[in-house]
């Protein structure tokens, strides 16, 4: 390597793209091409970057593997960064391996932190659990290790272990510090401000307040009969019955719910659960079969009792109900919190983190963009998408990424 070139490493490495790219930017030979493939990323020049990578991985050809895998794991760095989460994950993880073999343990420890935080940006949060757990933590450079912390803190964030998180963000601050990166401490300062942000809503009683990630994890430990309409769920304690496939059923609780202790009509179940404002036989049937069906579900956590006045809500054991939703639920609420981590996101990585098809999601930036809360760049397949503002609250919903390069 010349001196040329260990110096544009050493910028990069440093967190000075600019500085690489006053040593390097003439030179066509494959090194140069991979470090101002790294250089460009770093500069959210994202498109460019890629093919420089790929420019420098054909350079290198077939007789340097190493230097081949170390491309294609920058490569998919970038396709992170630019949130092209269909990028080939077997190609990483073949990278990976490649890596390991031949002793760069570095690398392919940077190349699993890379799966984990595509793991955690389309919500499998378990294996991204499972693939930190590979990586020792105490071998890693202080970027990376402020890579991994972060990600540890965004599956801790999304379990709803708030200390645990803190913790986590706790020693991130401290590795990022030793790292003397300005974006990754950005990054640490953001995440920081993400936990501490109003997280949820609570409805009870006729009344609302705004929770912080710390209320949440307090309010669902207390015993209280929880309406979860985060996910869909009916909880108290350790005890989950999931509706998130049965929508009529969650409809009903939750507008029990929001009722208790009083019992609510049945002409108001039926404008909450089948949205007709117009009440006949057949509707007050339906509304007996699925009132009967939420009695069978929630018969470990709950009662439904039948009224003069309607259906009301017996909780077992339970010191109160109440119903926890998002802070705002506008139409799109979803795909506003993904977009609110300020990166561009295009509709196929929408749709594959929200477990979606990408003519829904098409409809609903549609229907954002016609109100002025989200705007597009591009054209095509290389169309992205940002909001125009960031949203008023922040969610846990996901971890913003770290730094396109570490």
């Amino acid at each position: 390597m010349d001196d040329l070139i260990d110096a544009a490493a050493r910028a990069l490495a440093a967190g000075d793209p600019i500085g690489a790219l006053k040593r390097v930017a003439l030179r066509r030979d494959a090194p140069a091409l991979a470090l101002r493939g790294v250089a460009m990323a770093q500069l959210g020049e994202f498109r460019r970057a890629r093919a420089l990578l790929r420019g420098a991985a054909r350079a290198f050809g077939p007789g340097d593997a190493v230097a081949r895998a170390r491309c294609q794991v920058a490569e998919a760095e970038v396709a992170l960064a630019a949130r092209d989460l269909a990028w080939p994950a077997k190609a990483l993880e073949v990278a990976r391996a490649g890596l390991a073999a031949s002793g760069d343990q570095a690398n392919a420890a940077h190349a699993r932190l890379l799966q984990a935080r595509r793991w955690l940006l389309i919500g499998r949060i378990d294996e991204a659990a499972r693939t930190l757990l590979a990586l020792d933590a105490s071998r890693l450079s202080p970027a990376s290790r402020t890579v991994h912390e972060l990600v540890a803190a965004g599956i801790e964030t999304r379990r709803l272990h708030v200390g645990a998180a803190r913790a986590a963000l706790a020693r991130a601050t401290d590795a990022a510090i030793h790292a003397r990166i300005p974006a990754l401490m950005a990054e640490v300062e953001m995440a920081l401000r993400a936990l501490n942000a109003p997280a949820a809503r609570l409805i009870a009683r006729g009344s609302e307040r705004l929770l912080s990630c710390d209320d949440v994890e307090m309010l669902l430990a207390s015993g209280t009969l929880v309406i979860d309409a985060c996910r869909l769920c009916v909880r108290r304690s350790r005890t989950v019955i999931p509706l998130a496939t049965r929508p009529v059923l969650f409809a009903l609780a939750r507008a029990l719910a929001e009722a208790w202790p009083d019992a609510l009509g049945r002409g108001a179940l039926i404008s909450r659960a089948f949205r007709h404002k117009r009440v006949d036989d057949s509707l007050r049937a339906r509304l007996r079969v699925e009132i009967g069906r939420l009695r069978r579900l929630l018969r470990p956590l709950a009662g439904i009792d039948a009224t003069a006045q309607g259906f009301q809500l017996v909780p077992r054991g339970a010191a109160g109900v109440v119903v926890l939703t998002l802070p705002s639920e506008e139409d799109e609420a979803v795909v506003l919190a993904l977009l609110g981590d300020g990166e561009a996101w295009s509709t196929s990585a929408l749709a594959l983190a929200l477990g979606t098809s990408q003519r829904t999601i098409q409809r609903s930036l549609e229907s954002l963009a016609a109100a002025g809360k989200v705007q597009s760049m591009g054209h095509g397949r290389a169309r992205r998408w940002t909001v125009r503002q960031l949203p008023a609250f922040t969610t846990s919903l996901l971890l913003p990424s770290a730094s396109p390069i570490a």
